[in-house]
């Protein structure tokens, strides 16, 4: 084959080849990813609904005096956190949130809306609410962390939520992330269009010259046969050299 020769049923490919095929056709790759990556932004915003997120901060203590809290009481509000955690995300919790601002949604929409987290060692538990619209998000933020506030000191008789984060009204969506797509699809543009062009260098076994004949055939070559178009060409060159020499002629008679 012109692009690899079959040796022991093996196929050996010339990467070197591959390379300077590659680099001939630098141009076309980063057009086609250039080209890949506006279509990724103008389909992303065509197609995509921002959404916002807004975050709220809130931290747990089992005594309501700062000054009387020991060592012993906030290793207990560490420990408990995953617990605040699942009550946040409680049908009491979530179910009354909807109750109180009438969403339309159900118990299992608005769960999918919230992020909940909580930093690595501490007592603060952050509230995360996306939605296509800022306000309402910052709503919800905050209609969650009230709720969950209530329903953390029914369940675990605990005297102080504090409140350290109202929620923010975002200025900026949250997702997409149009420059991380654009970048994904150009990368995907510029990478389709490697292999295609692999695929059409891999695919073409042509001999196209002396050395592919030597290289990939094993075989000495002991002459050239011009091809129509040169004899062509050649022929066409003589012709007028000899024409342009006879009419130099006659002008000298």
């Amino acid at each position: 084959m012109k692009k690899g020769h079959q040796r022991t049923d093996v196929i050996e490919i010339d990467m070197g080849e591959i390379i300077r095929v590659l680099l001939h056709n630098a141009f076309l790759i980063v057009l086609v990813g250039i080209l890949a990556a506006f279509i990724t932004v103008m389909g992303t915003k065509v197609l995509v609904v921002p959404e916002y997120q807004s975050t709220t901060k809130m931290i747990i203590l089992t005594k309501q005096d700062v000054s009387t809290i020991t060592n012993a009481d906030l290793q207990a509000s560490s420990s408990l956190t995953k617990d605040y955690i699942e009550l946040v995300k409680s049908r009491t919790v979530i179910e009354g949130v909807i109750t109180d601002l009438s969403l339309d949604m159900s118990y299992e929409g608005l769960l999918s809306k919230l992020q909940i987290d909580t930093p690595e060692e501490t007592r603060i538990i952050e509230i995360s609410v996306s939605d296509e619209s800022p306000n309402r998000a910052a709503q919800i933020a905050d209609t969650v962390r009230q709720s969950a506030s209530e329903h953390i000191q029914q369940v675990m008789n605990t005297e102080a939520v504090n409140v350290v984060d109202k929620a923010n009204i975002p200025a900026s969506p949250y997702k997409p992330n149009i420059k991380k797509n654009a970048v994904l699809g150009g990368a995907a543009g510029a990478f389709l269009c490697i292999v295609f062009i692999c695929a059409i260098f891999l695919a073409d076994d042509t001999i196209k010259n002396t050395e592919d004949v030597e290289k990939y055939l094993n075989l000495s070559v002991l002459g050239n046969i011009p091809s129509e178009n040169k004899r062509s060409k050649k022929n066409k060159k003589t012709k007028w050299k000899h024409s342009k020499n006879k009419h130099m002629k006659r002008q000298a008679v």
